[in-house]
């Protein structure tokens, strides 16, 4: 596991600016953390590191699950924590812009990367005694050749 201290907003610019010219697409990146912990924010600037304008405004997709997003690759950035089970997956259609070479960047994706089809990046937000930090792993190969690259990025 890879661990990335995170003090400030620049940092964690810094976190994606460094991962998104390493993204092809079909990637699964998944962001976990408690309310708050960043996961949005990270996303914004992994976004706009690949390209995204500013003008285009990039906001959690609580509500409406899927955004999807045209940059130097296309991201499909998901937040699934209204779903109630792997069942309403399907009609998301991710496994099939994944499939499509897509990136995907989910939030709260934790209990459905297998149905994603695995080969995930981990990316943890931590706050712990007002430091936060960021927990990166990998279960695969693409994900494992990410996690090396961030590494000595």
């Amino acid at each position: 596991m890879l661990t990335v201290p995170l003090p400030t907003r620049r940092a964690t610019k810094e976190l994606a600016k460094k991962l998104a010219p390493l993204l092809r697409g079909g990637e699964l990146v998944v962001l976990a953390g408690e309310l708050g912990a960043g996961k949005t924010f990270f996303t914004r600037a992994l976004l706009r590191a690949l390209g995204l304008p500013e003008r285009e405004p990039v906001t959690s997709p609580t509500f409406s699950l899927v955004h999807e997003h045209e940059a130097r690759i296309e991201i499909a950035h998901a937040d699934l924590y209204r779903l109630k089970d792997a069942t309403e997956l399907p009609e998301l259609g991710l496994y099939d812009k994944r499939a499509n070479g897509a990136a995907l960047v989910v939030e709260w994706g934790e209990p459905y990367a297998k149905e994603l089809g695995g080969d995930a990046l981990w990316v943890r937000f931590v706050l712990e005694a007002g430091a936060r930090r960021a927990e990166i792993s990998s279960d695969g190969e693409r994900s494992a050749q990410l996690e090396r690259a961030l590494a000595t990025a």
